[in-house]
């Protein structure tokens, strides 16, 4: 598997495509057309590679960014630029991809642009609607995954315990072993 799916909502997981934002130069982890499409097969959008082309790639670049800037703004209670709410109103008008019923398994079939016509739905969705108030971005300082908190309390810190959470936790417990044997 190239791409980490943590979120457990297929728009943010997509958001994280770019990852550690804040760092002098983010991994891109949609280089080349052959990870985008493993990118829509590994997250269970559709059953084989799409076929993308480079204008698919800078497409799914340039929607991604804008769904970031969005759920950023939304995170900080800014208003929404205008632009980015119409490139993603625009692609989610688009025909989403299909799934159909085949020997009684379940087949899904699409192309890039339709693809990034459901996760745009998904970001109107979100964007839009209630949970839109529980977007957070991961408290890692090396991390800028984006995930919805569900959590009792809201209080939850990292995109995934299994990553994030323990690394913080593992770096504080290191730290305080460090300072106590100083002492």
């Amino acid at each position: 598997m190239q791409h980490a799916f943590p979120c457990g909502t297929l728009v943010l997981d997509f958001l994280g495509t770019r990852r550690a934002r804040r760092n002098p130069e983010p991994r891109e982890m949609l280089a080349t057309t052959p990870l985008l499409d493993a990118w829509f097969v590994e997250a269970g959008m559709v059953d084989g590679a799409p076929g993308a082309d480079d204008a698919d790639l800078a497409t799914a670049v340039e929607l991604r960014e804008a769904v970031y800037r969005l759920v950023t703004a939304r995170i900080d209670g800014d208003e929404l630029a205008a632009d980015d709410v119409a490139l993603v109103n625009r692609h989610a008008a688009g025909t989403p991809v299909t799934s159909t019923l085949d020997a009684g398994a379940v087949r899904r079939h699409g192309d890039v642009g339709q693809g990034l016509a459901a996760l745009a739905h998904q970001a109107v969705e979100i964007l839009g609607g209630p949970d839109g108030a529980l977007l957070r971005e991961c408290a890692r300082p090396e991390c800028t995954q984006v995930y919805l908190d569900t959590s009792r309390g809201h209080r939850r810190e990292w995109c995934a315990m299994r990553t994030c959470g323990n690394r913080v936790k593992a770096q504080a417990y290191r730290a305080r072993q460090k300072e106590a044997a100083e002492a």
